[in-house]
Parts: structure tokens; sequence; C-alpha cells
């Protein structure tokens, strides 16, 4: 029996979001940015009315409001995109178990044992483009094929809100003519490398001799050229959206350098607010802590160390990097900006050895006010507590939070 692979992409997810977090920005064009100050960030989303004036994925603030001087910045909400992917997740697996995470937006689905009971892998791809369109108010493109690779492709060539279908009768017509960087597996360098010997299209890869990619490329031009020929027998391999890599952090430039110690805690408590959240989110604990400081200088630093007891707790984290700050910082320079991060992430049955003098007391009572403020964050916003030496820091820049927003008839 053929397979069949749906691959569905998210259209401008966290862009597309954030404009359902708040219905404003939908008139403007708008990106999304991991540091809102013009002098550090970069843009990790746009919205198609920022595309539309040459704002791309992974340049500087400053260069996409050179583009679009309308531009407007937002800053990331993870646990929100979270919400949503685990809303698409849940219209996915009306059709199938079979279902493989590719990011928070993306995902295979292996609808092969579902269509006698559903239909065709197309008619199954425009049911679940339009249960998203309804129930969530964001638009996915949809790619169908017998192969992932060729669904991730279709998913890729009709955007926004589409359908399209690869088939082994069709495929060579329908993409053998589009640029080989479009395959799955061929990157910048690859590309530059297959350029320089002339191939430049995916049916030039497919049509060239296998042994020359593994000669030029080993494994893995071998890997492309079977892509490229419709050969993948790659399988939907079910795993958990929810898990995160083996670190979690945050960064902050701060709108004026920092001169002292005191200066520092604040920014590091601030930031370990947002890493706290999102080990909540993410059902983690962190072993250990490191910290990244570029000087006005433009020098980087960075440190780490273990943390005696694993832990979700934004004042024990920053408690440590705090610690690990002043230990290895020597005040040559003021800083310009500090990044915080959780490392070796556990989840939360991870077994370990308590020390001796571990105070359980103490630690059940922090336990219990991080959890607590977790709950008014969740139901008031992030700014309904705060620390009180966090209410007055010009030079931190401002967190706001917008209220989630869903359709009509959906629960938030």
């Amino acid at each position: 029996m053929e397979r069949v692979i749906l691959h569905s992409d998210m259209n401008n997810f966290y862009a597309s979001v954030e404009c359902m977090l708040n219905p404003e920005l939908k008139a403007y064009p708008i990106a999304v940015c991991g540091d809102v100050e013009e002098r550090h960030g970069i843009v990790l989303a746009k919205n198609y009315k920022a595309k539309a004036k040459g704002v791309s994925t992974g340049e500087a603030i400053w260069q996409a409001k050179q583009k679009c001087p309308g531009l407007l910045i937002v800053s990331p909400h993870y646990d929100e995109y979270m919400k949503y992917s685990k809303k698409a997740r849940a219209i996915y697996s009306r059709y199938t178990d079979e279902i493989e995470p590719f990011g928070m937006d993306e995902c295979w689905l292996d609808v092969s044992g579902s269509t006698r009971a559903f239909g065709s892998g197309e008619k199954i791809a425009n049911e679940i483009k339009e249960a998203i369109k309804f129930e969530l108010g964001l638009t996915v493109s949809v790619g169908v094929s017998y192969n992932k690779i060729f669904a991730k492709l279709g998913s890729d060539m009709k955007k926004p809100d589409a359908v399209t279908v690869i088939t082994q009768d069709s495929y060579k017509e329908q993409i053998w003519g589009l640029p080989a960087s479009d395959l799955l597996g061929i990157g910048r360098a690859t590309t530059k490398k297959l350029a320089s010997y002339g191939i430049t299209t995916i049916g030039q890869v497919a049509n060239w001799p296998l042994e020359f990619f593994e000669r030029k490329l080993g494994k893995c031009g071998v890997d492309i050229w079977r892509f490229a020929n419709g050969l993948d027998e790659s399988k939907v391999t079910v795993r958990n959206i929810e898990a995160l890599d083996k670190s979690c952090g945050h960064g902050i430039t701060a709108l004026q350098d920092l001169e002292d110690s005191v200066e520092v805690w604040k920014f590091i408590l601030e930031l370990s607010q947002d890493i706290g959240h999102r080990l909540f989110t993410f059902n983690k604990k962190a072993t250990g802590v490191a910290i990244s400081v570029r000087d006005n200088e433009l020098f980087t630093k960075q440190w780490q160390c273990k943390i005696p007891l694993s832990t979700q707790s934004p004042s024990v984290i920053a408690r440590e990097a705090f610690s690990l700050f002043e230990k290895n910082y020597s005040w040559k320079h003021p800083i310009r900006s500090i990044t915080v991060r959780a490392i070796n992430l556990v989840s939360l049955d991870y077994d370990e050895q308590i020390s001796l003098f571990y105070d359980a007391e103490k630690s059940s009572r922090i336990e219990a006010l991080d959890k607590a403020i977790e709950e008014i964050r969740s139901r008031y916003g992030y700014n309904a507590i705060k620390n009180a030496t966090l209410l007055q820091n010009p030079k931190m820049p401002s967190h706001n939070s917008p209220k989630l927003i869903m359709p009509t008839g959906v629960p938030q």
C-alpha cells in the first residue's frame, strides 16, 4: 500500500499568533524579535505585510526597519505559541496518532491508515486546513505526498492557506524545475557547493550520477540524491512537541550600559523570571546555570556551573547565575547585555542524590511561592506580580504581555 504523508506548516506562525493575541496588529507590518532593542535584536518571524517590504527572518532589527520604516516590533511569547501548537496537534490527532513535530509550527502526519475512514490524503488535508482556520484563526499550508520529503516540499510550494499534492506520477514535472535549495537537507553551504558544479535545480540533483554525491558529500550526498529521486522511505516518528532542548535561555540588551552589580542583579532576576516560566510550561528542571556577558567593547564572556539540586525556581536560578557572575566578572568595562540559560534540563521525576544539608522545608516554601506566582501571571498577565526591586529600572526594556484572544466558540 502506498503511504499517504501530510506535512502541515502553520503560516508565519509566531507573527500570526501575535496577531491573534492582539488583533490590532493585523493592520500593520510586524516582526517578532528575540530582543526588542534595535542595538542587538534580530527578526525571528514576520507577517506578510512585512515580508512584502523585504523584511527577512534572521536579519537585524535596524536592517528590517530600513526596509520597512513602519515596522512594528513584537516580543515573542513562547508559551502562547505552544498553546496554539498543542491545539493544532489536537486537530491532527482526529485523523491519526502518527504525528511527528518539526518545530512548534510544523508536523508530519502519516494518514495511510486513515483514508478508508476519512477519504483521500488531499481531502484530509483540506479538512485540517479549514478546521485550523475556523477553530484557531490561523492558516496552514499542507503538502500531501507518498513520502516525508515531498510532503514538506509541497507545504512550501503554496502559501498561505493552501494544499499541494505531489504524486509518484507527477513529482518530476512539479518539482524538478525548482531550486535545489528548496529540497530538505540542502542548506546554504551545500547549495553553494552544488552550484560550483553547475547543479542548481532538484532535477539536476536527481539526474547527476549517485557516485558524484557519494564522493563529494558522503552519506548526506546519497540522501540528497535519493530525496530528489523520490526514494525517501523515512518513517513518521511519533514524539512529544513539549520536550525542550537541553537548555532554556533568555537575554536582554540594556537601554544603557550596566555599571555595577546591583544593576546586573536586577537584569539577572528579570531574565530568570522568563526562564522559570518556560521550565514550568515545559515540565522541566535545570541542573545547571550558564551566563553570557557582553561588555561595551563588544567582548563576550561565558561561564557555567552545576546547581546543587535541580530546580524550576526563578529565584534559585537567579541566585546561582548572580553568584557565577560575581565570581568571574572583573568589571574592566560596563556591561551592554546579559544572557542567562538554564542548562542540562531534566524531567520532573529526575532522581538525584540530596545533600545531608538540604533544607526540605525551605525548598517547599520556595516551590509553593513560585507556583503561586505562576498561577497569578497565567490568569492576570506577566506584570500582575513582580519583585519589588524590578518595579523601577530605567535601563530595562519594557516587558508587556498581551491577553490571549481566541475565535468565537474556542475555549482559552
